[in-house]
């Protein structure tokens, strides 16, 4: 069964979805982005079905501004709130809940890393999160250097690409350009250092998923690679998998199987 919930958010009425469960453990899915709760091609709204016909009571909202939440948007940052009266919400709907693991993708993975502290969740799932700026959105507007390193890689490995450099198909200004880029080494952002901090000091079990070809990945696994993340590597209470896809949503067959594992894996 699948229930509609209004609950309440500094004064403002925020409106959710329960797919109802009799399990003890839950699923709360927190949206990234400026998504509504169903997702990316409704994909939210079928991983609640899933988990749910196999006894996971689940959750998702829209936070405030987005879709049917009253209120302002005001960015994945200023989400805490948003985050905090779900989970109260949550778990008085289903008061059986003895275990809640959140997952989020992109910002909102980022938001539940950052603002997890102090709220009633048990574990975090967090996919491709978001280290690009502080300013929120759901992509880069430009291609980092990590992205960049990534394509020419894959390019290189493609023989029709040396046959395009010969034939004078690729363009050699563009070439140099792109070279040149994928040579710099990003600096990690000022939200990269909030979430290795929060990372790194958090005593939550985290199972961080990542979609290796995804852009926002890319830059992620740049930053997580850097000295800032030192810590956070070597803690037993964080793991970090990875998945050949460029599907930053899960959108395809290979990577939604996968995605779907390892969300079960965490729930059991």
């Amino acid at each position: 069964m699948r229930r509609i919930i209004s609950f309440d958010c500094g004064g403002d009425r925020l409106v959710g979805t329960l797919d109802v469960a009799e399990g003890t453990t839950g699923l709360l899915i927190v949206s990234g982005g400026n998504e509504i709760r169903s997702g990316a091609h409704a994909g939210q709204a079928a991983l609640a079905a899933h988990f749910a016909a196999r006894g996971h009571p689940v959750f998702r909202y829209d936070r405030r501004g987005i879709g049917e939440s009253e209120g302002t948007n005001g960015g994945f940052l200023s989400s805490a709130a948003d985050i905090a009266a779900a989970v109260v919400t949550f778990r008085a709907e289903a008061p059986q809940m003895e275990r809640l693991v959140a997952f989020g993708n992109c910002d909102s993975a980022t938001a539940l890393a950052l603002f997890h502290g102090g709220i009633a969740i048990n574990a975090l799932v967090l996919a491709n999160p978001w280290v690009i700026e502080a300013a929120g959105g759901e992509g880069p507007t430009a291609p980092t250097a990590s992205a960049i390193r990534a394509r020419y890689l894959a390019r290189l490995k493609n023989p029709r690409s040396l046959l395009d450099l010969f034939t004078g198909k690729i363009d050699l200004k563009k070439l140099a350009g792109g070279l040149a880029k994928a040579a710099q080494r990003e600096a990690p952002t000022a939200l990269a250092a909030q979430l290795a901090g929060a990372l790194a000091t958090t005593a939550l079990p985290v199972d961080i998923l990542v979609a290796r070809r995804d852009t926002t990945a890319l830059a992620f696994i740049g930053a997580y690679d850097s000295a800032l993340f030192d810590a956070v590597r070597t803690r037993n209470n964080i793991a970090l998998s990875t998945t050949d896809s460029a599907s930053h949503s899960f959108a395809d067959a290979q990577s939604n199987a996968w995605l779907t594992a390892s969300l079960t894996a965490n729930l059991a």
